[in-house]
């Protein structure tokens, strides 16, 4: 039960920081000031927050023109949406032997 809300409350962190990262690489940019690296927001979309990110993107009209970030983020939530599927069916699995 802890493991779930400690879970929780990371996912909820990492996607709000997915959102985050591109409204402020969107200031950076309007501002022609240092920019965020993209291996940073794909690195936030990896590590959970692609749906943060992805949200943050259209929200802020960000990176939305460019194909490595329309359809990079989508597969990184296909994939993750994947590997949980995958893995509760393992879990599933492990459960019945």
């Amino acid at each position: 039960m802890l493991a779930r809300i400690i879970l929780i409350l990371y996912l909820i962190f990492i996607n709000f920081m997915g959102i985050a990262t591109m409204a402020s690489d969107k200031i950076r940019a309007m501002e022609r000031r240092f920019r965020i690296p993209e291996a940073v927001l794909f690195t936030v979309a990896i590590i959970g927050g692609s749906i943060g990110s992805i949200v943050g993107m259209f929200l802020f009209h960000h990176k939305i023109r460019m194909a490595k970030f329309r359809f990079g983020l989508p597969l990184i939530l296909v994939l993750q949406i994947g590997f949980i599927v995958l893995l509760r069916s393992v879990m599933v699995s492990i459960v019945f032997l």
